[in-house]
């Protein structure tokens, strides 16, 4: 039994052999086809794979030199044994250099493809442009929080100064807008546009709200801010400064689909005998977002009969949604106040 497991093994390394060297010889085109094209620096696998290429001649040595010395030490009637031990070493060895020569290409290749793929060597030459424009730019809204709270409280003489504080993002918005979209491509030139057209609608909702500020009127106010909130909110929207996005938003689906045979889950106000006014905490009755909570920061006074919800926060940022004022339920019961009324001010005795 012994000695069939002797000619079986040698066997199984035979097939091992053949098979690891057919890849081996493909590891080889391979490099030299790489090498040839490209001609990259020699690398320590490189080296190791090149210097390999003479392992077969050093087999063949080694396998005469052993079979000499073991013909020449040992006695004529162990010398069957003998050789086959010596077989099966070399085989063993050889099958070694040929796995260790082979996982060397493996790994070569993987190299020189990553080495040399474009979109890796384009992502090392690209340079930063944006910087920290996206975190100045969503730092309005936090500015814009702050404006509601000290508007909402009718604190006139602070929010005169937010005019000026938000004209100084002019320059921020522009460089953003040029810089984010620079080429001349169908796509990039048409999204500077609008995002140029939202910062335009921002600015000059900025100059009614001074205007509104200057006669004390509140109402108007409330509409400036809220046109100002809508416009700040589509340009995140449209230049990807989003830190989410809301799968249900942007699909054939709407969470109404989640209430059917569930609305009596939404508690608010009878909308007729108590209807949402501005300051009121809210819950959307109907539309594609059913179901979520805001504040209403403004009602039109147009025949549109719309009015601005500025939802809860989610991720640090707070969607601003125009819906019409029947779809709005004032929430009851105890509320937590909005959480820009949280906001401590920077001057504790203003």
């Amino acid at each position: 039994m012994a000695h069939l497991k002797d000619v079986r093994i040698p066997r199984l390394l035979l097939l091992l052999t053949a098979l690891l060297s057919r890849e081996l010889l493909s590891s080889f085109t391979f490099i030299s086809t790489t090498a040839s094209a490209f001609q990259p620096p020699l690398t320590l696998t490189d080296r190791n794979i090149i210097s390999s290429s003479k392992w077969r001649d050093n087999i063949i040595l080694r396998s005469k030199e052993e079979e000499c010395s073991n013909t020449n030490n040992h006695n004529p009637s162990s010398n069957d044994n003998t050789m086959d031990k010596s077989i099966n070493s070399d085989r063993r060895r050889f099958a070694r250099y040929a796995v260790n020569a082979a996982t060397a290409g493996f790994i070569t290749q993987a190299t020189a493809a990553s080495w040399f793929n474009p979109a890796v060597a384009e992502a090392k030459e690209k340079p930063k442009r944006l910087g920290g424009l996206p975190k100045k730019i969503r730092l309005v809204g936090n500015i814009l929080d702050e404006l509601q709270r000290d508007l909402m409280q009718e604190r006139w003489d602070l929010v005169e100064k937010y005019p000026e504080q938000l004209r100084s993002f002019v320059p921020v918005f522009t460089k953003f807008t040029d810089s984010a979209f620079p080429s001349e491509a169908t796509t990039d030139r048409e999204l500077r546009i609008a995002l140029r057209y939202e910062v335009g609608r921002f600015f000059a909702s900025v100059v009614r709200l001074r205007k509104a500020t200057n006669k004390r009127s509140l109402d108007e106010a409330y509409v400036a801010y809220s046109d100002m909130s809508l416009h700040f909110d589509t340009y995140l929207r449209m230049a990807g400064l989003y830190t989410y996005y809301d799968q249900l938003g942007y699909s054939a689906k709407n969470n109404e689909d989640f209430f059917v045979g569930l609305s009596d889950l939404i508690v608010y106000a009878n909308q007729k005998k108590d209807p949402p006014l501005v300051r009121d905490l809210v819950v959307l009755t109907k539309g594609p977002d059913m179901g979520k909570t805001g504040i209403v920061i403004g009602i039109y006074s147009d025949e549109s009969k719309n009015c601005i919800v500025k939802l809860d926060r989610f991720m640090g940022l707070r969607e601003i949604k125009v819906v019409p004022l029947k779809w709005v339920g004032k929430r009851v019961g105890e509320q937590q106040p909005d959480d820009v009324f949280l906001i401590p001010r920077v001057d504790a005795d203003t």
